[in-house]
């Protein structure tokens, strides 16, 4: 388990053209009460986002998802991220795998999905990145939403038709994935771009906690509290005593604010999330 980067109540970015940015965010892992290790990993550092999902065996898997998330901190404390920058510092990670003799002779692998403030036609923007099955949601105006899709067997299944989701979550190759980062493979993420929303609320997560809560629980937690870290605490909590059947790992973020540099107030501020 590796952790980059602490929780902030209030972090100012100010973007090339004058875009004033608030963010807060927090972030909390545990190894829950059926694993003996922790292979969970996730860097908090603005203008970056993850959490990684190690796999491969308990040294092997813990290997694999710091290396992740130690070349993606390497952009904490830029302005903006760009994809460009993200691919190169999973292509990276593949290579400091590589070089982990003794650890990953069985290979290695990790799983990896966050979100980078970058620019999208010079407009600021949420870079939405995933490999695996770790997710990322977005709350604005009460209503979430799941901005990732799992690279997984029972997904695949699910947009045949052949089950349904809350079949999958029950499946018996429910934790079978089919992208990875690592076991010798190109990591190729998935990208979304999103807008930056004053008032918008962002969970960046492990599978270890959406094995224990649905989407309607999920939501439950994240309206009920304006609060960054005891939303992500809740979240734990709730996970752990739903069964904490796997490492779960819980980043939440906040924008609080966003002003323009042809405005003199703030876009909006942060309103209670439940608040729709």
């Amino acid at each position: 388990m590796t952790q980059i980067g602490n929780g902030n109540s209030r972090h100012l970015i100010v973007l090339p053209d004058g875009t004033r940015i608030t963010l807060a965010w927090a972030a909390v892992t545990d190894t829950g009460h059926r694993r003996q290790v922790n292979e969970d990993s996730f860097v908090a550092q603005a203008p970056l986002f993850a959490v990684a999902d190690g796999m491969g065996g308990h040294a092997a898997g813990d290997f694999a998802s710091a290396a992740v998330v130690t070349r993606l901190a390497e952009h904490g404390g830029k302005t903006v991220v760009g994809t460009a920058d993200i691919d190169q510092s999973l292509r990276l990670a593949v290579q400091d795998m590589h070089r982990g003799t003794g650890v990953t002779d069985e290979g290695s692998g990790t799983t990896v999905t966050g979100v980078a403030l970058g620019l999208i036609s010079d407009e600021p923007a949420w870079i939405v990145f995933n490999i695996g099955d770790s997710r990322v949601y977005r709350l604005v105006g009460g209503v979430l939403e799941q901005l990732t899709v799992d690279h997984s067997i029972v997904q695949e299944l699910v947009d045949a038709g052949q089950i349904t989701r809350d079949e999958a979550d029950t499946h018996p190759h429910s934790n079978v994935i089919t992208r990875a980062v690592g076991f010798h493979e190109s990591p190729i993420p998935d990208y979304r771009a999103i807008a930056v929303e004053p008032g918008m609320r962002l969970l960046v997560c492990s599978d270890g906690l959406t094995k224990e809560l649905t989407s309607y629980g999920i939501r439950h937690f994240l309206v009920a509290d304006r609060s960054v870290e005891r939303v992500a605490e809740h979240l734990l909590d709730a996970a752990l005593g739903n069964g904490g059947r796997d490492n779960v790992t819980v980043l939440v973020v906040d924008v609080l604010e966003v002003v323009r540099p042809d405005t003199t107030a703030a876009e909006g501020a942060l309103d209670s999330p439940a608040a729709s």
